[in-house]
């Protein structure tokens, strides 16, 4: 199964007639994952097409309205929609007070339990594994306590070289899970068969960085190093680097030398200030560092890997 991400908000703050705040959809070995919530991005999901029932995970980076302000509303839509399943929620801790105070006040009947995950250490950790997808957080540095999140597939199964496989009588069904898993085969007499003869090797495993608000921060590169895609906010030109020390976010700039540095295969820009009318500014300044630097497109879906 191949990865691939839907780009369904990607400007800063104030939504505007062509873009919504920051919210993307990540379907991943069957996964579906949906990351940071803006206002309107379940109008967003309904233009994507998204399946509402799908999502069973939700990850927040932080508790700044646009990156959070449309999760009540979604999650009030799942009860109205019949959802029954649990709905896991990651995210800074106060989420589950906000929401539930929300909630409490407007007098809304989920129908369906509420799982949340409180997040508010400073290292990285895992926060969710299952057989085929891991993930992880990246802490940032922002105004207010934050998170990205890496999303990682666990190294895949090796295929069955049935041509090969069906010349060795000893070799039964029972077997093939071994092989899948890189085992040699023992013949009774001995003697070893190597898994290459009897296997081809798998689809590479991909990996995509969800990098949100922070200022220029080198100490995730050991997290996000070498990943398939990393989207990492740039919301300032360089010659406005001091505004965004202060406010805590990134450049172009910076966002494309924390690419570089990490060995990434491709970055995605994003969370731009609305002082911005021509976006392309972004990239002329992030490919001078890593040219496969790259603008995200509302609903677009880029395939990772």
């Amino acid at each position: 199964m191949s990865t691939y991400l839907t780009i369904l908000g990607f400007n800063s703050a104030i939504p505007t007639i062509n873009s919504s705040p920051t919210s993307q959809f990540l379907e991943m070995e069957e996964r579906h994952f949906l990351i940071d919530c803006g206002e309107g991005t379940q109008v967003q999901m309904r233009k994507a097409k998204v399946r509402f029932s799908k999502i069973n995970h939700i990850f927040i980076s932080h508790l700044h309205g646009d990156h959070c302000f449309g999760l009540p509303g979604l999650v009030a839509s799942f009860r109205l929609l019949g959802r029954k399943t649990p709905l896991n929620i990651y995210g800074p801790k106060g989420i589950k007070k906000m929401l539930e105070t929300i909630f409490e006040i407007t007098e809304t009947y989920k129908g369906f339990e509420v799982i949340y995950y409180e997040l508010e250490g400073k290292e990285s950790v895992k926060i969710y594994e299952d057989k085929r997808v891991e993930v992880y957080t990246i802490p940032l540095s922002h105004r207010v306590y934050c998170n990205g999140y890496l999303f990682k597939e666990k190294p895949k199964e090796r295929h069955l070289n049935m041509k090969e496989i069906s010349k060795y009588k000893e070799i039964e069904i029972c077997d093939f899970q071994n092989l899948r898993l890189g085992k040699d085969f023992v013949l009774e007499d001995g003697s070893v068969i190597e898994n290459q003869l009897l296997t081809t090797d798998p689809r590479d495993s991909v990996s995509y960085a969800f990098c949100s608000d922070t200022k220029y921060k080198e100490d995730i590169i050991p997290i996000i190093e070498k990943v398939d895609v990393l989207y990492h906010e740039s919301t300032f030109l360089h010659n406005l680097k001091e505004m965004a020390d202060y406010t805590g976010h990134s450049t172009a700039l910076e966002a494309a030398t924390i690419a570089k540095k990490a060995q990434v295969g491709k970055l995605i820009l994003g969370h731009f200030s609305n002082r911005y009318s021509d976006l392309s500014v972004m990239t002329t300044e992030a490919r001078q560092i890593f040219p496969n630097s790259f603008l995200p497109k509302a609903l677009e879906t880029v395939k990772i890997g």
